[in-house]
This record gives structure tokens, C-alpha cells and sequence, in this order.
């Protein structure tokens, strides 16, 4: 596949109503493993479904819901009424699972990632108090990333974090890639070749980042205007991204690939900016469990 600006930005596809409003399939972005919805639903609507041959997560976004999971139930998971306003609720499932999703509030948003595995795992509720917050950089390159399925979680491949990038930011900064797999002697890992998806919130939402993803040969070599709910893929190489100056920068990711690992290699050009940092910006974190 040609990864380009047009190819590699997926543009919302959001008219306010319920529905899917954004989505990319593994297809359609032309790799492997990862397959992204996101999703709105008023009450009284419900969003039914199968897993099939993979493994599947949902984020919730905004809003409170009931799951049903084969022939249990989850009541009241969700509390945020949206990204800017509290901790994550997520859903682990595995492959051959049934799966109801039934708001009880208007305007449920919930993000959703499926990828194929060959392997069996348990179905588990992630609350606000399994998500750890962690800051990153320095100065204005400050973020918040908080995980959702970190490196270790009990899946195959997905890692899922969301990541909070105050006005005028930088993130994944400095750039960093994960497209190789490779390990030392011992069989440490060093980095793993991921595939992975940015899914945009923007506050207030008629603001904007940028996204540029590039890798060392600039065979690809993108820079991409990102705004609310639009989705950006990263099939290799680095991927900074800014946020724009008095706008709040939301992305959620969900990577899978090699590994169920977050292991990186900075861009060797950039990675003395973090010899600069005196200290994390002050603003952070934006969300945090307090407000649970």
C-alpha cells in the first residue's frame, strides 16, 4: 500500500447522530491485525454483536452503559460523560463471545478495536481504578498517557492506551517508531513491529493537532490536519503529533503487532531534546482519579 497523507488520515465521518462514526478496517489500512470503531448509541438503542476469530476491547468514551457478556452482566459501567472529564471504563473480551451493549444515558460513545488471535483468554472490566496515570517528557512536551491494556495485560496483542496532550504540546515526542522486532542477545525485547491507530478528540471540538509519520528512508513521510474524530494510521515509522495552541488534544491508540508490547526506538536525530526537560508541564494531568 502507498501511505500517504490521503491514505494514512481517515476523516470522521460524525453528523451528530447514532451510529458509527468512525472506522478503519485492517483492509483498508492494508496490514495485518487491527480493526477500530467508534460508535454512538442513544438509550434505548443497543449494539449486539460476536467476536468471531478474535480479540476484542471497548473504550467508553462518554456516557454509562450495561454489557452483557455471554451470560453475565455488567451493570453501570461508565461515568465520564466524556474523554475531558474523567478516568477510562473499558472491556476485554476474547474470540467466540457474544456481547450486548445497552446505553442508559443519551449520547454513548464507545471506541472499539477487534484483532484476529488464535489463543483464549477471560473476558475482564477495566475500571478508572486499573488505569494508571502516567506523565512523560518535559516542558511543552509534556502528555498524560493513561493505559488501558498495558504490556502484560492477560490478551494476545492488543495494547491500548489514551493519551492527554495539553494546548500547544507536543506528544510522542521525541518521535519514536516501533515498525522492527527485534531482540538483544538475551532475548529482551527492544522494539516490537506494531501496527497502530490514532483516534482524535479535540476540546474545545473546532480545534486541531498536527500528526506527521515518517520512517528513516522518507519512503513515507506525511504531515496530516487532524480535528475531532478523525483517525490516523501508523503502519511504520515515526509519528509526533502537536497540539494546536488553546485546544486540548485527546487520542486514543490501540496498537497490535509482534508483541503485546510497547517497546520503541527514538528517532536517533531527535532523541537529545530529552537531556532539555527540567520538568513536566504543570497543567497535568488533565483527568485524573480524583474526579472518579
Amino acid at each position: 500500500m502507498n501511505y500517504t497523507a490521503e491514505t494514512m488520515l481517515i476523516k470522521s465521518k460524525d453528523t451528530g447522530k447514532t451510529g458509527v462514526f468512525a472506522e478503519v478496517s485492517a483492509e483498508q489500512a492494508g496490514w495485518e491485525f487491527l480493526n477500530m470503531q467508534a460508535r454512538r448509541l442513544n438509550k434505548g438503542e443497543t449494539w449486539s454483536g460476536e467476536t468471531g476469530d478474535a480479540e476484542w476491547a471497548h473504550v467508553i468514551l462518554g456516557g454509562v452503559c450495561r454489557i452483557q457478556v455471554g451470560d453475565s452482566v455488567y451493570e453501570s459501567v461508565g461515568r465520564r460523560p466524556n474523554v475531558f472529564s474523567g478516568m477510562p471504563y473499558a472491556l476485554y473480551l476474547p474470540r467466540h463471545t457474544t456481547f450486548t451493549l445497552e446505553p442508559l444515558s443519551d449520547g454513548f460513545e464507545v471506541a472499539s478495536c477487534w484483532v484476529p488471535t488464535d489463543r483464549d483468554f477471560q473476558p475482564r472490566l477495566i475500571t478508572p481504578a486499573d488505569s494508571k496515570i502516567e506523565l512523560r517528557g518535559g516542558g511543552n512536551a509534556s502528555r498524560q498517557i493513561n493505559s488501558i491494556i498495558p504490556p502484560g495485560f492477560p490478551c494476545h496483542r492488543i495494547v491500548c492506551v489514551e493519551v492527554y496532550t495539553p494546548s500547544g504540546n507536543w506528544s510522542s515526542y521525541p518521535p519514536h517508531k516501533h515498525d522492527v522486532h527485534r531482540e538483544d542477545a538475551d532475548g529482551n525485547l527492544l522494539e516490537a513491529d506494531l501496527e497502530e491507530i490514532y483516534f482524535y478528540k479535540i476540546a474545545p471540538q473546532d480545534g486541531f493537532a498536527y500528526q506527521r509519520v515518517y520512517n528513516d528512508s522518507r519512503a513515507i513521510d506525511a504531515v496530516m490536519l487532524t480535528h475531532n474524530h478523525d483517525t490516523v494510521l501508523v503502519p511504520e515509522g515515526y509519528h509526533p503529533v502537536v497540539s494546536g495552541f488553546g485546544y486540548t488534544t485527546y487520542y486514543l491508540n490501540f496498537l497490535a503487532g509482534s508483541a503485546q508490547s510497547l517497546a520503541a526506538a527514538d528517532d536517533p536525530a531527535l532523541s537529545w531534546v530529552k537531556k532539555t526537560w527540567s520538568g513536566i508541564d504543570p497543567r497535568l494531568p488533565l483527568v485524573d482519579h480524583e474526579m472518579e
